[in-house]
């Protein structure tokens, strides 16, 4: 018996100046830098990349259901009465503009724990709903309570990736969604570029 031929790894080269999304290298040199083409917090360079994981909801081990769903649809959870409840509440950009309004709390159901708000937001087709990740949004209670987000301007929220199924999101979906509210806090406006110094 003799063992199957190895055939050796040879990486697929791809033409000089080409890539797959919308960015450009800086330089004509092997390994340059890539800068994007177009709006950067869609392109998926540098902070807005994201990885190409399953596009299915991440499941419970016990039960195998989706994990992360809207209130709507996990009936037996609840914001607590001591805790400010942000739906109804005004979600406010960087730019200290209305950029839209909560309409949802997302739980993840194995982790008993917030972890994206819905917001509707106005766009040229009409409303459209996006999740704005809870680690990105300050709940601001009192006379003009509402949610803050320091990382994208209101007019940007419209650009934002929208979900397959509104009532649960897939791996892929939480992906993008965190690198496009992520990476607002390099792109979202052209003073955030550059060196600091």
């Amino acid at each position: 018996m003799t063992a199957p031929a190895r055939r050796a790894f040879r990486p697929r080269r791809r033409p000089r100046g080409s890539c797959s999304n919308g960015e450009a290298p800086t330089g004509p040199w092997p390994g340059a830098p890539l800068e994007p083409t177009g709006n950067p917090m869609i392109d998926g360079v540098g902070p807005a990349s994201w990885a190409m994981r399953t596009d299915e909801p991440d499941v419970g081990f016990d039960d195998r259901k989706p994990k992360i769903v809207p209130l709507r649809v996990a009936t037996d959870f609840w914001v607590a009465t001591e805790d400010p409840n942000p739906v109804g509440m005004s979600v406010v950009g960087a730019d200290g503009l209305l950029a839209g309004t909560c309409t949802d709390v997302w739980v993840d159901r194995s982790e008993t724990i917030i972890r994206y708000l819905e917001v509707e937001v106005p766009s040229n087709a009409g409303p459209k709903h996006v999740l704005l990740p809870m680690g990105l949004a300050r709940v601001v209670t009192g006379i003009r309570s509402s949610v803050r987000v320091a990382s994208i301007l209101a007019s940007q929220f419209a650009d934002a990736p929208t979900l397959r199924n509104p009532d649960q999101v897939t791996l892929r979906e939480e992906d993008m969604i965190m690198a496009y509210f992520g990476s607002g806090h390099l792109y979202a406006k052209p003073s955030r570029l550059g060196p600091w110094l």
